[in-house]
């Protein structure tokens, strides 16, 4: 299969090569039309390469792309011809930019492959497949791939990392197989993506067999490997990356100790977070925020309003993450006016546009108040739609609450933003349920089948020695169910002699018929 052919039509096309006696370049003063000797030509055709590609990358650096691409016209109007370097420098660009890159680079995919550029030059081929990748052309990066007569490490690599970007994975699985030798990059970019895609066990799984395999894992590694740990709530192994890192030249590398901290914090032990950051010889902004929302989401309001102070006396300039674990904090905590005040100094001190994440922080600070009035109102006088996590956020309230009128106008609203959703029509047919409408109730049971929305079942999961154990309501197929079942029994008795009354209406009106 060949190669398309872009033809230059658009404005940031590649206009055919001009008169190559023009000696002009971007504002720079002209070499004298005196002879010269083939050196002295040499020296000047690669001074005037070179400063024609710092002006592209100038502009490819802002994402100035257009910009880059009249540079690169009034380059070959001068007959000044572009090298290699020029031609990464446009197409990382692309890469970088992907929504306005496609064009531009399928223009300079045409200009290299009337030079052989593609196939010969290892690193613009590659700057293909990775810019095609970018751009979602993945049958486009493949076609480039396949024909590059010559690949190194970065090229399978990158290969890789497309296919896992554009969701191929059994196409990455059988190019890593086929790869000549695995380096530390290939096995991170198989973790990384399922990462990115959500599959935490099948990375940690990829981590286990990368250490069998006896690959060295990178700071790249460790950050994907610790991002899958906190998702899963994988904290033993958190503990054993940790250490692994101590020993490492990394260990005081900012990113990874971001990352430890935001794993310790949603494993819950947000001690062993701050244990990191105050042996942290340098921070950024991202650890303190790490701190202030680690604090907030496991109820220590008080600390993480203690560490936005202190954050900012030590010169650091708010964002708006730091503002949405503050108004996390105080939302828990029940500080309504503190939330409101802060709200306040994020939008006239600070001037931050609120986006709608603080504006479900303003509604769940309401809502948890009990002042649902107020949570309505502030999402009726939002600028933007609000989205289910805004909405299901005022519907948990109007279940503590008893509000069924608020609960049936918020399903409305919840109906147009996520139809699919089954943890509201659920909610909402417990709401009927908890104050005795039954017919409420049914109904909301008889939409959802009629839709054919199934109620999703909540599964509970443990970590024991480095694996990740799953259970579902009634769940019967674990190996050791006996043993489990034999620990419940005795845990439901001590907690009935400490005189615990399970809580027993949600599952009852779900299921009453």
């Amino acid at each position: 299969m060949s190669l398309p052919a872009y033809p230059a039509t658009t404005p940031s096309s590649i206009p055919p090569q001009p008169d190559p006696n023009s000696n002009s370049q971007p504002n720079h003063p002209k070499f004298p039309s005196s002879p010269h000797s083939p050196k002295s030509r040499l020296i000047r055709s690669q001074s005037h390469v070179v400063s024609w590609t710092s002006s592209i990358a100038l502009h490819c650096r802002h994402g100035r792309l257009p910009e880059a691409a009249a540079e690169f016209s009034r380059m070959q109007i001068a007959g000044v011809s572009p090298n290699h370097v020029t031609f990464l420098t446009l197409l990382s660009a692309c890469s970088d930019f992907p929504l306005q890159g496609l064009r531009l680079g399928g223009s300079i995919h045409a200009y290299v492959r009337k030079l052989g550029l593609d196939t010969e030059n290892v690193m613009v081929g590659t700057a293909l497949v990775d810019m095609y990748s970018k751009c979602r052309q993945l049958d486009l990066a493949w076609l480039v791939f396949d024909e590059m007569r010559v690949k190194n490490s970065v090229s399978w690599n990158t290969m890789i990392d497309g296919c896992m970007r554009n969701e191929e994975v059994g196409e990455a699985i059988t190019l890593f197989d086929q790869m000549p030798e695995r380096d530390a990059i290939s096995w991170t970019c198989m973790i990384g993506g399922f990462v990115k895609r959500g599959c935490f066990d099948q990375a940690l799984e990829w981590f286990r067999e990368m250490q069998l395999a006896g690959v060295e894992p990178d700071y790249v590694t460790i950050i994907s490997v610790l991002a899958a740990c906190a998702n899963l709530g994988a904290l033993g192994l958190g503990l054993w990356m940790n250490r692994f890192v101590m020993n490492q030249d990394f260990k005081d590398n900012i990113k990874i100790n971001n990352s430890l901290i935001d794993m310790y914090s949603r494993c819950g032990c947000v001690r062993l977070a701050r244990q990191v950051f105050e042996q942290m010889p340098n921070r950024s902004l991202v650890s303190w925020n790490s701190m202030i929302v680690g604090f907030a989401l496991n109820g220590h309001a008080e600390e993480a309003l203690e560490f936005f102070d202190l954050m900012c006396k030590e010169g650091f300039r708010p964002d708006g993450v730091s503002f949405t674990g503050a108004l996390t904090a105080c939302s828990h905590s029940g500080l309504v006016d503190e939330g409101l005040r802060r709200f306040d100094i994020m939008t006239r001190t600070h001037k931050i546009s609120p986006r709608i994440e603080h504006y479900g922080c303003l509604v769940d600070l309401y809502s948890r108040a009990g002042r649902l009035g107020d949570a309505w109102n502030v999402i009726a006088n939002m600028p933007m739609k609000p989205n289910e996590v805004v909405l299901g956020s005022l519907l948990a309230a109007c279940r503590t609450h008893g509000d069924v009128e608020s609960a049936e106008r918020l399903m409305e609203y919840l109906f147009e933003v996520d139809p699919g959703g089954d943890s509201n029509y659920v909610l909402l047919s417990n709401i009927y349920a908890a104050v005795g409408r039954w017919d409420g109730a049914s109904k909301v049971r008889r939409k959802m089948k009629a839709i054919g929305i199934d109620k999703k079942p909540g599964f509970s999961s443990i970590e024991l020695d480095g694996s990740i154990h799953e259970f579902v309501a009634g769940d019967e197929s674990h190996l050791q169910m006996q043993s489990i079942h034999a620990m419940l029994h005795d845990l439901f008795l001590e907690l009935r002699m400490s005189g615990y009354v399970p809580e027993i209406e949600v599952q009852k009106s779900y299921d009453h018929h």
